[in-house]
């Protein structure tokens, strides 16, 4: 009897649970997720979001299979273009890369230093803010920094946007698997 009660009392609590926000789904845009709940479902089991219980009692759960920052398309695409510069702090909780003092040795006078912040995980234009300074020294050991908001950022921006748009594509065409709907009929 007791039983009863607590597996009611479940019941209850997971309906009440999901009937919450009406049913919106929040962040969503509504042109992009199919009206049909069924739909969706297929949508989210092909691109690796959903739960399958065949996954479970065949072994081939992937819960607990954690990438971190190597899952971030932006962070890695960030790494792979400025992969020629040393850096002097990669944080990824904090969502910024800063390489060291560059120079490409054709002037040795003049330095570049590179920082990348984060301002989302989502690949977009507005993701990474870009920020590149120059450092120009005298024979007497003076140096000037100055940002420039030039050719270098835009042309950064555009490459990391660029790699992480195919490593996203890469990562979705491998989580996608076909979902196929039984028939109840069969």
């Amino acid at each position: 009897m007791k039983i009863l009660k607590i597996t009611s009392i479940f019941i209850i609590l997971i309906l009440m649970l999901a009937n919450c926000k009406g049913g919106k789904l929040p962040g969503a845009d509504a042109r992009k997720i199919p009206y049909d709940p069924k739909e969706r479902v297929k949508r989210n089991l092909e691109q690796g979001k959903g739960f399958r219980i065949g996954n479970v009692i065949d072994g081939n759960n992937r819960g607990g299979n954690f990438q971190f920052a190597s899952s971030n398309e932006l962070w890695r695409a960030s790494l792979d273009v400025i992969d020629f510069m040393p850096l002097a702090s990669a944080n990824y909780s904090g969502g910024m890369i800063i390489t060291d003092w560059y120079n490409d040795s054709n002037n040795p006078n003049e330095s570049i230093k590179i920082t990348i912040r984060f301002l989302t995980n989502e690949v977009r234009s507005d993701a990474i803010s870009i920020k590149v300074f120059y450092k120009s020294c005298s024979d007497a050991n003076t140096c000037s920094v100055k940002q420039k908001n030039g050719s270098l950022s835009t042309e950064l921006n555009k490459e990391i946007l660029k790699l992480a748009t195919k490593y996203k594509k890469e990562v979705d065409e491998k989580n996608f698997k076909p979902y196929i709907v039984s028939d109840p009929s069969d």
